[in-house]
């Protein structure tokens, strides 16, 4: 079976002509330390983000059949393609269903704390509200 000419991949033999490998950094100036990425050192963490304000979570029964429905209102300079996603987010870690009215936040059950924490980590300032 003949096909084309392989290529060794074993580091013996290079690769190709390097186009840059008759360069020199001669009338350059001198050049910063290696960043972190490049010496392995653990790069800096980057400046947490800052609070994007504060969000009601309520928990509701009236007007819905006896069933209790986790609601977060209040958010304030967000649009709704990022309510929608925080929402999808609360639905996958509650295990459960839910939606955005009427720029709210709806998640069925009683999950405040679950939906705290993920308002925290978005950088909301989540309060409990009501009863």
């Amino acid at each position: 079976m003949s096909g084309p000419e392989r290529i060794p991949t074993n580091g013996r033999q290079s690769f190709g002509h390097n186009p840059f490998g008759a360069l020199s950094s001669e009338g350059l100036p001198p050049g910063t330390e290696a960043s972190p990425v490049d010496s392995g050192q653990r790069p800096e963490t980057k400046p947490a983000r800052k609070n994007r304000g504060r969000v009601d979570i309520i928990r509701q029964k009236a007007g819905r059949g006896g069933k209790t429905v986790t609601v977060v209102k209040g958010f304030v300079g967000i649009g709704l393609p990022e309510k929608e996603q925080l929402a999808k987010t609360m639905q996958k870690a509650c295990g459960t269903g839910g939606t955005v009215k009427n720029g709210q936040i709806e998640i069925q059950g009683d999950k405040r704390q679950e939906v705290a924490r993920i308002l925290s980590e978005a950088n909301f300032r989540p309060v409990f509200a009501g009863g």
